[in-house]
């Protein structure tokens, strides 16, 4: 700032030395074109000697007009009148050429007086002839006199922009320290090179809104997680519509929209995008009291919560082949000892009704579903719902041969359905009962779950993110069963059932 206004200082010097030399022209001009048109000049240069006439004459201009020398001089240069009169008589020094043919010279020329601005005219008679020739001029240095008495006129305007440069500089200075906390610029570059390494390298989703709620920042696993249609191991979010000569934002999917609209601080949610179950966490950002923007946090949690969907299937089966094997060892005792008493009759009829029991199940499941691992799942929900007290009925009208439908998104929708109308009966008053029916007919296949539960108080509510009846964390189940629905552009249903309880019903077309 100082630079630009020392510049600006020089530059109006300069112009301010310039406007003066041309006054200066101005006024010798002027002044030696009244003298060469007086008329005693005229007269005068026409007399043997016109020094005496001329002389006084010259010199009450001179001091009139401030000038520092006006010389009337003969053709020949010789000078008839001149400040100092040891010099007059003696030949003038400066060019008078295009005077003598009736012309003008303005020139900066060193003198007898020193360097000076001056002009040459001539004098000319009554017939227009060039008969003597006048000479003003006012020496450099009584212009730059002339313009150090015009320098406050500079100087306090300058010394005005120095002081509000300076205070400027300061106000600016202060501004920026508060906005940086304090960090200098070579602090701020080292700071940049460590946050440009980190968010390129953390294996975290991470995006941050400013006040307004506009993305300002999404890293690279940011972007590679909300882009669904991208694999999982892919590098780069390609965003949708990216706005003019701003970095590229990847499109949010609604519920991560949601989330840093509401800027509530959350722990730990579950949220689905695609395929994927992201969990997120977001903190409000606060400085000096005012809220600035939201951080939000995404870990992908998909691989996890199949191997912990997986888990607990395994889990609820061992629990229930446990439970099976104990019931069993208890029959084959009671039917050991029976036939020790000698009641083999009653023996025989215990061990092929428990037989015909179990045999009536799995051959109802595997005469209706011909897909193994849909016929297994059935099997151990049944097994899991013994264990719990519940009656796994499936429907005698289900039939699905070859469904066309992804064997997992089958496994997933009637699963989770499964799983959440034996949460729903448990500890409801008996009985218990779950019924299945899953129907493959008509280029789609239709599966309904009914429960004799208490029923969905919102049944709108139940396919949304996070709806549950279970601990904080959980209602991941049926958003999956959602996104397989909106994949294979079906729809779902849930109504109460005539008895009490639930029925939710999914129909998913079968693709071409």
């Amino acid at each position: 700032m100082t630079s630009l206004v020392a510049i600006g200082t020089g530059g109006a010097v300069l112009l301010a030395r310039d406007d003066a030399t041309r006054a200066a022209i101005d006024q010798v001009t002027g002044i030696a074109e009244t003298v060469a048109r007086s008329p005693a000049v005229i007269e005068a240069v026409r007399t043997p000697n016109p020094t005496p006439a001329l002389q006084p004459y010259a010199e009450s201009v001179r001091r009139a007009t401030r000038t520092d020398f006006v010389v009337v001089m003969a053709t020949d240069r010789t000078r008839w009148t001149h400040p100092t009169t040891t010099l007059i008589g003696q030949p003038f020094i400066g060019t008078v050429a295009d005077a003598l043919n009736g012309g003008r010279v303005v020139e900066t020329h060193a003198g007898t007086l020193g360097e000076s601005v001056r002009t040459v005219v001539p004098v000319r008679s009554a017939s227009g002839r060039v008969i003597a020739l006048v000479s003003v001029g006012i020496t450099t240095e009584a212009i730059n006199e002339r313009l150090l008495e015009r320098a406050p006129a500079v100087l306090v305007p300058t010394a005005l922009a120095l002081l509000l440069a300076a205070a400027g500089s300061g106000l600016l200075s202060r501004r920026l320290r508060r906005q940086t906390h304090g960090l200098g610029p070579a602090e701020m570059t080292r700071m940049y090179e460590y946050h440009d390494a980190v968010l390129h390298s953390v294996r975290e989703g991470l995006i941050v809104a400013d006040r307004t709620g506009r993305v300002t920042l999404v890293n690279d696993e940011a972007r590679r997680l909300l882009n669904p249609a991208e694999p999982r191991d892919a590098a780069d979010l390609r965003a949708a519509e990216p706005p003019p000569a701003e970095p590229r934002i990847p499109a949010l999917p609604g519920e991560i929209g949601e989330l840093l609209a509401t800027r509530d601080v959350v722990a730990d949610a579950p949220v689905l995008v695609g395929d994927r179950v992201l969990v997120a966490n977001q903190r409000v950002i606060r400085s000096e009291g005012h809220t600035v923007g939201a951080v939000l946090t995404l870990r992908d949690h998909t691989e996890l919560r199949e191997l912990t969907g997986e888990l607990d299937s395994v889990r609820g089966l061992t629990e229930a082949l446990r439970a099976q094997a104990h019931e069993a060892a208890n029959r084959l005792h009671t039917v050991l000892t029976l036939v020790e008493l000698g009641r083999g009759d009653e023996a025989v009829r215990l061990a092929t009704a428990e037989l015909a029991v179990a045999q009536q199940l799995t051959d109802r499941v595997m005469g209706a579903v011909s897909e193994p691992a849909l016929a297994a799942l059935l099997l151990g929900k049944s097994a899991q719902a013994a264990e719990r007290g519940v009656q796994l009925v499936v429907d005698e009208a289900s039939r699905l041969g070859e469904s066309g439908l992804a064997g997992r998104d089958l496994l997933t929708v009637v699963g989770n359905l499964v799983d959440n109308a034996l949460e729903a009966v448990a500890g409801t008053p008996l009985p218990r009962q779950v019924t299945v029916l899953i129907v493959g007919t008509g280029g789609e296949v239709l599966v309904r779950v009914g429960d004799t539960g208490p029923g969905i108080a919102d049944a709108a509510a139940a396919f949304r993110r996070g709806w549950t009846t279970k601990e904080r964390g959980r209602g991941v189940g049926l958003s999956l069963v959602r996104q397989v629905i909106e994949r294979y552009a079906g729809s779902h249903a849930v109504s109460a059932a005539p008895g009490g309880g639930t029925v939710v019903e999914v129909r998913l077309p079968v693709p071409a």
